[in-house]
């Protein structure tokens, strides 16, 4: 995956995917707590796609961008 680019997918998966491990396992990645995705963001993200995902979370939380998801939450 090139992450340069937008992923129309990006946003949908937010609101679909899993944490797949840790204390928060299970719980949507939209609903993680901005102190997890803090840290997070000190140690530093996963790799991958996973990593792409929490920065972004964490990038909408942290710009009060939440809302934005909303209509997509009703869609899943």
């Amino acid at each position: 995956m090139n992450t340069n680019q937008a992923d129309p997918q990006l946003l949908l998966t937010l609101v679909s995917m899993k944490m797949p491990f840790g204390r928060y396992e299970g719980r949507l990645l939209c609903n993680l707590p901005v102190s997890y995705l803090e840290w997070f963001q000190r140690k530093g993200f996963p790799e991958g796609k996973l990593g792409v995902l929490l920065q972004t979370i964490y990038e909408i939380k942290l710009n009060g961008l939440e809302y934005l998801l909303e209509p997509l939450k009703k869609k899943i």
